[in-house]
């Protein structure tokens, strides 16, 4: 009697299994369905009214498999910004679940290739995506003019072949590209980029020698503040324009990684790469020096980004930051791609998930 159980036992997890394998096309093809559906759902329409950060990209020109390019994303109510647009931009945004075609505009802090060699791609995908008939506004401090007259150059002939392709009504031709909102920044003021009811984003200048102009954003929703830095050394700019903000994300570089990647290119003979390495650390900032700006600013919440070097092993991770954490008493972490940082207005709260 054992035997006949354990053979009809066997018997039926085959025949199951036998229908399972029969049937794994159509089984593939309602998860296609489903993960697809999800996707075009409108994600601003599940998010609660408040600020809303996404790190789409804390990397920097290293080579990281784990980090992309420049890339943040801001949230104020249901109004969608980008602010840099590394290398990948678009892809980065879709991987956190956003689309180009939701952004209201884009914030470029300064003109070094890895926060805007992904602008193009942002521009193309964000008109072909977008369904409101409301052309994209690039803002950026003086010089940006110059790199969107560059971008429309390269992408004219594909601006032309996918008009003829789709058609005008669904690619019009005077959507393509963006309007451009240039402004100038003097040290030690606020210029107001953005204003609108309950919102207000201002730059700053900030010291990336040679680097210039190198700006920094501030941006304040309902009472809820986050402060951009851009790139730059420690700068009592940006510990003015961070007094008492919620949400810090700074730029950060660990001289002593680098400095290991000198002493290695010296030792390989690779001379140039190693005056490289021997040259970055004065125009960024290390993690020790954004926490005691942080501290004495009164910042809440602390998010390093631009990340340099990368990280490869768990270990790094804790040289990376050296005393830091200790100098600075509230939350002070490590961005990674895919962290989303929520700040409901009405509230003190800063809330952490993933993407």
């Amino acid at each position: 009697m054992f035997r006949k159980l354990l053979l009809a036992s066997i018997a039926l997890i085959l025949l199951g299994g036998g229908i399972a394998y029969l049937q794994r096309t159509p089984i593939a093809m309602a998860l296609v369905e489903k993960i697809v559906g999800e996707r075009m759902q409108d994600p601003l329409t599940q998010l609660e009214d408040g600020l809303h950060v996404g790190l789409c990209g804390t990397g920097s020109p290293f080579p990281d498999p784990d980090r992309a390019a420049p890339c943040t994303l801001v949230i104020a109510g249901k109004d969608m910004f980008l602010f840099d647009a590394g290398s990948a931009a678009a892809k980065q945004i879709s991987t956190v679940r956003f689309s180009t075609g939701q952004l209201k505009g884009v914030f470029i802090t300064h003109f070094h290739s890895d926060h805007i060699d992904g602008l193009g791609e942002v521009l193309m995908t964000r008109w072909a995506q977008h369904t409101e008939g409301q052309r994209l506004t690039v803002h950026g401090p003086n010089g940006i003019s110059n790199i969107l007259q560059g971008f429309k150059q390269a992408y004219t002939a594909d601006t032309g072949y996918r008009t003829a392709h789709h058609g005008a009504a669904t690619m019009p031709t005077e959507l393509a590209g963006a309007d451009v909102n240039e402004f100038e920044v003097q040290k030690g003021q606020y210029t107001t980029v953005l204003k609108q009811p309950d919102l207000l984003i201002e730059a700053f200048a900030v010291n990336h020698q040679p680097i210039s102009p190198a700006v920094g954003y501030r941006i304040n929703y309902k009472g809820r503040t986050v402060v951009l830095s851009g790139d730059t050394t420690g700068d009592e700019q940006v510990k003015d324009a961070a007094r008492n903000a919620d949400l810090l994300i700074h730029e950060a570089l660990s001289p002593e990684l680098v400095g290991k990647l000198q002493e290695a290119a010296l030792n390989n003979k690779r001379s140039k790469l190693a005056k490289i390495f021997a040259d970055i650390p004065n125009y960024h900032t290390t993690p020790l020096d954004v926490a005691i700006l942080a501290q004495e600013a009164g910042v809440g919440h602390v998010v390093l980004s631009h990340i340099v070097p990368p990280l490869p092993l768990p270990p790094l991770r804790e040289v990376f930051l050296g005393k830091a954490p200790e100098i600075f008493k509230g939350p002070f972490r490590i961005g990674e791609d895919g962290d989303f940082i929520t700040l409901p207005a009405g509230s003190k709260d800063v809330i952490y998930s993933r993407r």
